[in-house]
C-alpha cells in the first residue's frame, strides 16, 4: 500500500454530521432542511451504518451557501441552484464558512461555532483594521442586534463576535519593539463596561504604529493625570456607550492641560455632555476619529506634569 509523500496535499475528512446538528449549526429548524432536501436536492450525501443519511463537510458548506443567500433576500429556489453550482471542494473542515461577510460570521455566531467565527472575523497581514471593522465587524453586531435570538446554554452569539474580534486584533498587532512610539490613552467612561469599540480603536491606531493603551479598572481624575504624565500620551480618547455619560475626567484634564487634545465618542442622546473647546473635540464616527487621533499622534512630543488635584 503506497503512503503519501511529503509533497502530496493532505486531505482531512470532517466527520459527517445528522440533521439535528446541521440545523444548529445553521440556526435552523430540522425540518427546514428536510424542506430544502425535498425541494431541491440539498440534502446529506453520505450513509452510515443503519442506512442513516449523513452530511458531509460539503454538504454542509452548500447550505450555508443557501441560508447566506435566504437572509440576503434571494429566492429559495434561485439559492438552492446556486448552493448547488458552488465548487466547495476547497471548503475547510467542518464546513466553517469560506469567505469573509457579515451573514457568515452571524451564521457561525448563531451556531455557536467559535472558530468558524474567527476564521470568518480574521484580519490578514495586509488588511486595514480600520475597513476591517467598519466593513465587517460592525455590520456583524448590528445585525445581530436586529434580531431576536435564542441561544442554548453557553453559546452566546454576540460574546462569540466579541471573542473572534479580540482575536483578530491580538492575533494582528504585536507588541511595539525598539524606538519609542507616539503613545495614545483610550479611556472608557466611569461606571461603565468596556465596549469593543475600544479596541478596535486602539487597534487601529496601533496599526499605524501608534502605541494606544485601554486604560482599565478603577480609576479617578487624579489617575487619568498620572497616566498622561508617565506616558507622555498626545492625545486622549473618551468612549462612552450610555444616554448619560460622566466626562468628568474630560473636563478636568481640559481645565488643566488645555493643550493636550482630547476627542470624545459618545451617542447622539449623550452629545450635550461633553465639553467641546479648543481642545476638546467630539467624535461623530469611527473613521473621523481614527483619522484625527493619528494626524495628532503625528505631531510633536509634549511633556506634562502632574499637578495638584
Amino acid at each position: 500500500m503506497s503512503t503519501p509523500s511529503d509533497d502530496e496535499p493532505q486531505v482531512v475528512h470532517a466527520p459527517a454530521l445528522a440533521v439535528a446538528a446541521v440545523a444548529r449549526r445553521l440556526g435552523v429548524a430540522p425540518a427546514t432542511l428536510r424542506t430544502w432536501d425535498r425541494r431541491y436536492g440539498l440534502g446529506p450525501s453520505e450513509h452510515s451504518a443503519g442506512a442513516h443519511r449523513r452530511y458531509s463537510a460539503a454538504d454542509v458548506e452548500r447550505l450555508l451557501v443557501m441560508r447566506r443567500l435566504t437572509l440576503d433576500g434571494v429566492a429559495p429556489a434561485e439559492s438552492a441552484r446556486i448552493a448547488l453550482a458552488t465548487d466547495v471542494s476547497g471548503a475547510p473542515a467542518g464546513g466553517a464558512p469560506a469567505v469573509q461577510t457579515p451573514t457568515a460570521a452571524v451564521d457561525a455566531a448563531l451556531a455557536g461555532d467559535i472558530d468558524g467565527c474567527a476564521r470568518v472575523l480574521a484580519l490578514s497581514a495586509d488588511a486595514d483594521v480600520l475597513a476591517w471593522w467598519t466593513g465587517l465587524v460592525e455590520p456583524t453586531l448590528d445585525a445581530l442586534a436586529r434580531r431576536t435570538v435564542v441561544d442554548p446554554p453557553g453559546v452566546d452569539a454576540t460574546a462569540t463576535v466579541h471573542a473572534a474580534t479580540l482575536a483578530a486584533l491580538r492575533d494582528r498587532i504585536a507588541p511595539f519593539e525598539g524606538a519609542r512610539r507616539p503613545v495614545v490613552l483610550v479611556l472608557v467612561a466611569p461606571n461603565e463596561p468596556r465596549p469593543l469599540v475600544a479596541h478596535a480603536v486602539a487597534g487601529a491606531l496601533a496599526s499605524h504604529g501608534v502605541d494606544a493603551r485601554i486604560v482599565g479598572g478603577p480609576g479617578g481624575v487624579r489617575h487619568a493625570f498620572e497616566l498622561v504624565a508617565m506616558t507622555r500620551t498626545r492625545a486622549v480618547v473618551t468612549i462612552g456607550q450610555g444616554p448619560e455619560v460622566n466626562l468628568e475626567v474630560v473636563e478636568r484634564i481640559a481645565d488643566l492641560h488645555a493643550e493636550l487634545p482630547q476627542f470624545v465618542m459618545v451617542s447622539d442622546r449623550a452629545s450635550a455632555a461633553v465639553p467641546v473647546g479648543r481642545s476638546v473635540h467630539r467624535a461623530r464616527s469611527f473613521t473621523g476619529l481614527v483619522h484625527e487621533v493619528l494626524a495628532v499622534a503625528n505631531g510633536a512630543v509634549e511633556t506634562f506634569a502632574v499637578p495638584e488635584v
